[in-house]
C-alpha cells in the first residue's frame, strides 16, 4: 500500500480538493526571529540553522522573483506560496501585508502557509490571514510547537510555552483558520512517552494538519556543539519511526499530515546519517502503518505494538 493510502497526506488532501496537484514553493521573506534578535533571547532554539532546510540567498530576491524560479524548477499548474524561513508573521502588518499580497497576485498562486513561532501571531496578522481566506484563498497557519513538554521547550531556548501555542491555536481556528503544527521527534530530554503526549494534547486543543519530523543536528546550531562533545545522540531510524507511527495512529483521520519525516544535505546534515535520505523513513513508516494500523487506528484500538513485535510481523529499518 502507498503511504497516501495509509495517511491523510496534504498532497492527496489538495489533489482531491483541486482536481490536480498543487505544489508549495518556499519563500525566504528577509525575516528575523524574537528569539534571534534579543527580543526574548538571543542565538534562537539550540537546533536551529535555517540554511539546512532553505537558501538563505533567497532574501536578497523579490517574492515575485523567488515564485517564478521555484515554479520553474517542478511540475504543477497551481502552487501555494510558502512563507518558511524564521518567522514569517515577525513584522509590523502592513509590511506583511505586502510581501503577502505580492505573492498571491503572482499567477497560479491559489493560497499562502504562514511559518511562525505561537508567541508571533497578534490579532491584526490573524485578522489579515482571515481577509484573505475570505477571498477565497487557502490559508494556512503554520505553528512551531516541537513538544508540549514544557520542561524540553526551556531546554532548547523556545522561548514560549505550550499554553502559548493553545491559546493562539484556539483563536485561529476560532477564526476559521487551518493550524498545521509542527513537531519534532528526538529532542533532548524527550521521551518516546513525551511523542505520544504531545498528539494527544495537539489533538485535544484541536488542529487541522501536522508537520512531523526526526530531530536534525545541523552544523551551526548549539545543539552540534554537545553532538560533537559527545553528549548528545542522534535518533535512530528504529525509534523515529516507533514514534511516528504511534503519533500516526493516535491522529483522526481527517487531520492533514503535511509532512512525516524530512531531510537535510550534507554538509549542513551532521547527524543522523539516515536523514540524508528523505525516503528511508517514509517508506519504514508506510511499512509499519500496513502491518498495523493506518492513521487514526489507536483511537479506536487499544493495540499497542513494538518494534519486536513489528519484526517479527516481518518489518525492518534500514
Amino acid at each position: 500500500m502507498q503511504l497516501h493510502e495509509l495517511v491523510n497526506t496534504f498532497g492527496q488532501d489538495l489533489q482531491r480538493r483541486y482536481g490536480e496537484k498543487v505544489h508549495k514553493l518556499t519563500l525566504h521573506g528577509g525575516f528575523s526571529c524574537p528569539n534571534r534578535d534579543g527580543t526574548i533571547g538571543r542565538g534562537g532554539c539550540t537546533f536551529c540553522n535555517v540554511a539546512s532546510f532553505s537558501d538563505e540567498d533567497a532574501q536578497f530576491m523579490s517574492v515575485r522573483d523567488q515564485l517564478t524560479q521555484r515554479a520553474s524548477e517542478v511540475r504543477a499548474r497551481k502552487y501555494l506560496a510558502y512563507f518558511q524561513a524564521y518567522t514569517s508573521t515577525y513584522a509590523e502588518v502592513e509590511r506583511l501585508r505586502v510581501m503577502y499580497e505580492d505573492a498571491l497576485k503572482q499567477a497560479d498562486i491559489v493560497g499562502l502557509c504562514v511559518g511562525t513561532r505561537p508567541d508571533c501571531v497578534p490579532d491584526e496578522v490573524l485578522e489579515l490571514l482571515v481577509s484573505y481566506q475570505q477571498q477565497g484563498y487557502e490559508i494556512w497557519l503554520e505553528l512551531g510547537l516541537q513538544t508540549a513538554n514544557d520542561q524540553t521547550l526551556k531546554r532548547i531556548n523556545r522561548g514560549h510555552d505550550f499554553a502559548c501555542y493553545e491559546r493562539v491555536t484556539r483563536k485561529a481556528r476560532a477564526l476559521g483558520l487551518k493550524v498545521c503544527t509542527h513537531l519534532i521527534v528526538g529532542l533532548p530530554g524527550d521521551t518516546p512517552e513525551d511523542h505520544i503526549t504531545t498528539i494527544d494534547k495537539v489533538v485535544e486543543v484541536g488542529v487541522d494538519g501536522i508537520k512531523l519530523h526526526p530531530l536534525h543536528i545541523v552544523e551551526g546550531s548549539v545543539m552540534a556543539k554537545g553532538w560533537r562533545a559527545g553528549r548528545l545522540e542522534a535518533i535512530s531510524l528504529d525509534n523515529y519511526v516507533e514514534s511516528a507511527v504511534k503519533m500516526i495512529q493516535r491522529t483522526p483521520a481527517d487531520v492533514v499530515y503535511h509532512r512525516v519525516s524530512a531531510n537535510a544535505r550534507r554538509p549542513t546534515l551532521l547527524a543522523p546519517e539516515w536523514c540524508e535520505n528523505r525516503w528511508l523513513a517514509m517508506t519504514d513508516i508506510g511499512r509499519a502503518l500496513a502491518l498495523t494500523g493506518a492513521q487514526g487506528s489507536a483511537i479506536e484500538d487499544s493495540f499497542v505494538y513494538t518494534m519486536p513485535v513489528l519484526k517479527a510481523s516481518g518489518y525492518s529499518a534500514r
